[in-house]
């Protein structure tokens, strides 16, 4: 059975200084900023709600072992989550039918409306891709 991807739940944007972006992004575009605590051991995020969808802010010099990221050095350096209506174990068997190596997951994530199960593999490229469904 195919996938159909069919919204994006959230984007990651690398910056400099994530309270000046996030005080800009709430200035300049109205986005709401919601921190929250990931748990595990791991440092506090900021994201930028808006409607159905947020941008999360990430350092741009982030540890890669405390955070899942895209490599930020090459190009492929983008991070994206795509919302789908089919499950988990159907992704899963959709990308291995492609080919396409599972980075990580099925596993719990906090998209913009509540908790995702997220599956992640990369584009040819190289950028972190995130295809996602709500519990």
């Amino acid at each position: 059975m195919a996938i159909k991807v069919n919204a994006i739940d959230h984007i990651v944007i690398n910056v400099s200084d994530v309270q000046r972006s996030a005080e800009w992004y709430a200035k300049v575009l109205g986005m709401e900023i919601r921190v929250f605590d990931p748990g595990e051991g791991k440092a506090r995020r900021t994201s930028l709600v808006f409607g159905n969808q947020k941008i999360n802010v990430r350092p741009k010099n982030a540890d890669k072992v405390e955070w899942f990221t895209a490599d930020h050095e090459a190009a492929g350096s983008d991070d994206l989550c795509f919302l789908t209506a089919s499950t988990p174990d159907e992704v899963v068997a959709h990308l291995k039918a492609h080919g396409v190596t599972i980075e990580d997951g099925p596993s719990k994530r906090q998209g913009a409306r509540g908790t995702l199960l997220s599956v992640y593999c990369r584009d040819p490229d190289g950028s972190l891709i995130e295809i996602s469904s709500y519990e």
